[in-house]
């Protein structure tokens, strides 16, 4: 499952830069699925559906960091653990139960955002 962070988070960033997939970010920031991965233009996502990697989508939070599920992997295929829990001062890194995948799913995610 995709990891999610609390209303307990600090805002202290710490998790920001350790996120291998640039899923991880600042209240009320804008994201898009091209930062930090090799998607580019028109993509068709896993779960279905067709977007622009590039076009700015609007923040998940605008009180606390947060994790944007479609990104989230886990950390697999890169770490053992997901870096952002490793990290949290205040344990407010947590997995995210709305959003159960396997570890297939998530290794199938992860070679999506960083194909060649």
């Amino acid at each position: 499952m995709a990891i999610k962070i609390t209303d307990e988070c600090i805002n202290c960033g710490a998790c920001e830069p350790e996120c291998p997939n640039n899923a991880i970010y600042e209240p009320s920031e804008e994201w898009t699925y091209s930062d930090g991965t090799k998607l580019k233009g028109n993509i068709k996502l896993l779960k279905g559906g067709k977007i622009d990697s590039d076009k700015l989508q609007e923040p998940i939070s605008d009180d606390v960091f947060y994790i944007v599920t479609d990104k989230c992997t886990e950390c697999k295929g890169f770490f053992n653990e997901p870096q952002c829990a490793a990290v949290c001062p205040v344990d407010c890194c947590i997995p995210d139960e709305e959003n159960e995948e396997s570890d297939d799913e998530l290794l199938r995610k992860q070679q999506f955002l960083h194909q060649e």
